[in-house]
């Protein structure tokens, strides 16, 4: 990895500190007040995290984002350099949500839930072992924003034709497995291509050196999950489900999320950004859904929580305007100086602490800002892979962690189902230290 770009000279690295300061010295009036943008940003994250008033999510880092303009703090074209910058997710997420809608509309969840339900044969535990095993394969094969996305209602259609007492610990699989699983593979999460930019390893370069810590995590995730919900799991289940049969347009829907998942490997394997992939096999699938079945599509885009898409944008142009009053070059060369110490010690320190920092202020922004960082530095692969756990497994910690369990709390939420701040905050602290603890001590074993 480290090959693959070129070291920054000894002396530039001296007079690191000399050009945050002369480039302070000649920027902008707009960006020239660190402590405010810095509470904005802050208040703005806080807002997505509490949700006063049950205001949507999305309001807030637009409103952030708006007052920094109103307050000259950041240029109409830097908000819009910060927007450009989050295309690629925006189109990944376009093309997922459209997937999840048709699959739902045309009956693949309802068909999916009695696959399971039927497997599971009255087992409660076996139909959790099942799902998360299902939940581990999309994620690491689809992403895991696919997983709160599409997995989640299949789940909550199959809990409810389980005719389950207690169906949040199989909703909770979803959430956790979306960020445990979500850096097996490249494409397994949005967050690994922001971490690495233009240094992205090949598909044989990043097994060797992630195969082992997913699957760390994986396992240590779901048996703390298990031993959490172990009185749940004692619920009797129904057995004698009815099986639907699959439309036509079913099938289709279902086709059309097998051949995103091989284009979206492809596309890793030859370094092409997702996004477009993403997008394009999502339009493909609803026009032929549509088209074979004759309906219009204003009702399937009605339907779609788009208010995810002004989040993430918010989100970016937050960061943009961190980035402007000089925060990431600082941690930049904070980040840099620690690893001359110790790259062990700047491992976990780096990853324990934007573990902690996701929970704070979602892992989108802290990943942006990480990665950021972590490409200015040109830190060690020993400090980017615990960068990059940290960002990807931190957020089970808190509902709000990840972009992916925002994705998974909406869609909760269509199913009527509410889970409080609080409540997953109880239940993270016990599942999710052992799982980062190991994923990051693992992916630091000398080879």
């Amino acid at each position: 990895m480290s090959t693959r770009a070129a070291r920054v000279p000894h002396h530039a690295e001296a007079d690191f500190p000399a050009s945050i300061a002369s480039a302070s010295a000649a920027a902008p009036k707009s960006v020239s007040s660190p402590v405010l943008t810095c509470s904005i940003a802050v208040l703005a994250t806080a807002g997505v995290i509490v949700r006063p008033l049950g205001l949507p999510e999305a309001l807030w880092p637009m409103l952030g984002a708006t007052v920094l303009l109103v307050l000259h703090l950041l240029t109409p074209a830097d908000a819009l350099t910060g927007i450009l910058k989050g295309l690629d997710v925006y189109l990944f997420l376009t093309g997922m949500m459209l997937l999840s809608e048709i699959a739902r509309r045309e009956g693949l969840f309802d068909w999916l839930a009695a696959v399971a339900t039927r497997s599971a044969r009255g087992s409660a535990r076996r139909l959790f072992l099942l799902i998360y095993g299902v939940g581990t394969l999309v994620t690491v094969f689809l992403s895991n924003d696919a997983t709160a996305v599409v997995l989640t209602p299949a789940v909550a259609a199959a809990v409810g034709a389980a005719r389950a007492r207690q169906p949040l610990p199989y909703l909770l699989t979803c959430a956790f497995i979306a960020n445990a699983a979500s850096f097996a593979l490249p494409i397994s999460n949005p967050a690994n291509l922001v971490i690495y930019g233009t240094r992205m390893p090949s598909l044989l370069h990043w097994l060797p050196q992630y195969l082992l810590p997913s699957l760390v995590s994986v396992l240590a995730t779901f048996f703390a999950l298990r031993w959490t919900q172990r009185d749940a799991l004692k619920q009797l289940i129904a057995s004698d489900v009815p099986m639907p049969a699959l439309s036509p347009s079913g099938k289709t829907a279902a086709l059309g999320i097998t051949a995103t998942a091989v284009l979206l490997l492809t596309a890793s394997a030859l370094d092409i950004r997702l996004g477009w992939p993403t997008a394009v096999a999502g339009a493909v699938t609803a026009v032929i859904v549509l088209l074979r079945e004759g309906k219009r599509p204003w009702a399937l885009l009605r339907d779609i929580a788009w208010g995810v898409i002004p989040l993430v944008a918010g989100l970016f142009i937050l960061v943009e305007a961190l980035g402007r009053i000089g925060l990431i070059q600082n941690l930049s060369l904070l980040l840099r100086r620690t690893a001359e110490w110790s790259t062990a010690g700047a491992a976990w320190t780096s990853g324990l602490l934007l573990a902690m920092a996701c929970n704070l202020m979602n892992n989108l922004p802290a990943g942006l800002i990480a990665g950021s960082a972590v490409q200015s530095a040109q830190s060690p692969d020993a400090v980017t892979r615990a960068v990059l756990i940290g960002v990807d497994l931190g957020p089970n910690f808190s509902v709000t962690g990840s972009l992916a369990t925002i994705l998974w709390l909406t869609a909760l939420r269509r199913e009527g189902v509410h889970v409080g701040a609080l409540e997953f905050l109880k239940l993270g602290l016990l599942v999710a230290p052992p799982a980062l603890l190991l994923a990051i001590g693992s992916a630091l074993l000398p080879w």
